[in-house]
C-alpha cells in the first residue's frame, strides 16, 4: 500500500461526511455527548501520533459509518476510494452476529488486519478506554468497565509491533483501569 499525504479537503470531506451520518447519534455518556466526536477524536489521536496516510486518517472518521449508519461499503467507495472502504470493512463488527462472538471475532481477526487497519483499531481502543475511565456510558457497573478494559487489551495484544508511540498510549490508559 503506499501512502498518500493528507490533504484538508479530503480530511475535510471524510469529517463532514461522517458528521452527516452520525448526526443523530449520541454517546452513552451522562452528557450525551454527539458521537461524531469519537471518530474525529480517534484522526486526531492518529495524526498526533504520526499518522499522515490520508487512507488511514479518512477510515478513522468513517470507521463506524457502516456499523452504526445505513452507509453502506459500496458508498464509502465511490466517495472515498477502495483503500479506504477496505480499512473500514476491516473494522466494522458484523452487527448479525451475537454480542460475544462480535468480541471473539476482533480477538481472533486482530492480527491479521492490514497495518492501516490496526492503527485505526489501536486509536479506537486507545479513545474507547478514555471514554471508559473519564465519561463512561451511564449504565455501565465497574465489573463491565474492567471487562472491557481487560478484552481491548486481548484485542490489541494481537497487534502489538504495529506503532510503538499507539501501544504506549494504549498500556498508559490500561493502567487507569477501573
Amino acid at each position: 500500500m503506499t501512502t498518500r499525504l493528507a490533504t484538508p479537503l479530503e480530511i475535510l470531506s471524510a469529517a463532514a461526511f461522517a458528521a452527516a451520518k452520525h448526526r443523530n447519534q449520541r454517546r452513552k455518556d451522562a452528557e450525551a455527548s454527539p458521537y461524531i466526536n469519537h471518530p474525529i477524536t480517534l484522526a486526531e489521536l492518529l495524526a498526533s501520533a504520526g499518522i499522515e496516510d490520508m487512507d488511514v486518517l479518512q477510515a478513522a472518521l468513517l470507521h463506524d459509518t457502516v456499523e452504526d449508519t445505513d452507509t453502506s461499503f459500496q458508498e464509502l467507495e465511490k466517495r472515498f476510494g477502495k483503500e479506504v472502504a477496505g480499512i473500514v470493512h476491516e473494522v466494522t463488527d458484523n452487527k448479525s452476529l451475537p454480542k460475544e462472538d462480535r468480541k471473539r471475532l476482533q480477538v481472533e481477526h486482530a492480527s491479521d488486519m492490514s497495518r492501516a487497519a490496526k492503527l485505526v483499531k489501536l486509536a479506537d481502543k486507545i479513545c474507547n478506554l478514555s471514554d471508559v475511565t473519564s465519561s463512561p456510558p451511564v449504565d455501565w457497573s465497574l465489573e463491565r468497565k474492567q471487562q472491557y478494559f481487560d478484552w481491548a487489551k486481548r484485542v490489541v495484544d494481537q497487534m502489538r509491533g504495529t506503532h510503538a508511540v499507539l501501544e504506549e498510549l494504549f498500556d498508559a490508559e490500561y493502567e487507569r483501569r477501573p
